[in-house]
């Protein structure tokens, strides 16, 4: 998808996430427990909601996007001293390798042309024990609200790239190379498939580093 159509909708996002904020809350209680002190990276930041809702908790939060509007749109506002947001894409990232506790992608995956890059990515800039948390929208045909809401979507020229139901996503993670270690289903108007879980392939990696 074209930066330019983020761009033009980054002024509008926040407003139209707000009829799923009880959905969204589950996540601004629960990601604080898991990023309390760490080093923590967002992709696809959006306009900063998730970032400034649960960045107090981190030791330090770089939240990025790709989009320049939805970094502009970000930086508005206060937002705690810890917490910085840059203009990266996420199949691409700027950092250095295992330079992150925690990695963040929310409903982003299912947009990308390439969403394997980003994983790639993610398990470089993760630490040896680091934690990806990815919720992500699925099942976006399963109901008449859902069906609505993508429609109002595609019309505004935001296209999922990837269609999964919330076990193909599941199983898409694990096919690439992370395991699952919590989930929960939120029936927000297109159902969030909340994950963390851990990359198989870099303790992989590393097992095979120490037997050399």
């Amino acid at each position: 998808m074209k930066k330019k159509i983020w761009d033009l909708y980054a002024p509008i996002y926040e407003k139209a996430m707000r009829a799923d904020y009880k959905y969204y809350k589950f996540m601004y209680d629960r990601i604080p427990t898991k990023i309390q002190n760490k080093e923590v990276l967002e992709l696809a930041t959006g306009p900063g909601l998730l970032a400034k809702h649960v960045a107090y908790a981190a030791k330090r939060m770089v939240a990025t996007d790709y989009s320049e509007g939805m970094i502009r749109e970000a930086q508005k506002g206060k937002c705690v001293d810890n917490l910085i947001f840059e203009v990266a894409d996420a199949t691409d990232l700027p950092y250095e390798n295992h330079s992150f506790d925690v990695v963040l992608i929310a409903n982003a995956l299912h947009v990308m042309p390439e969403p394997e890059k980003a994983l790639k990515e993610i398990e470089r800039v993760l630490k040896e024990d680091g934690l990806l948390i990815a919720p992500n929208f699925v099942s976006h045909q399963s109901g008449i609200i859902s069906c609505l809401w993508s429609g109002i979507l595609r019309i505004a020229g935001i296209t999922f790239e990837h269609q999964w139901s919330g076990e193909e996503y599941l199983s898409w993670l694990g096919q690439n190379g992370w395991k699952v270690q919590y989930k929960k289903s939120c029936p927000a108007r297109i159902t969030l498939m909340y994950v963390e879980c851990i990359s198989c392939l870099l303790y992989t990696s590393d097992a095979a580093d120490d037997s050399l």
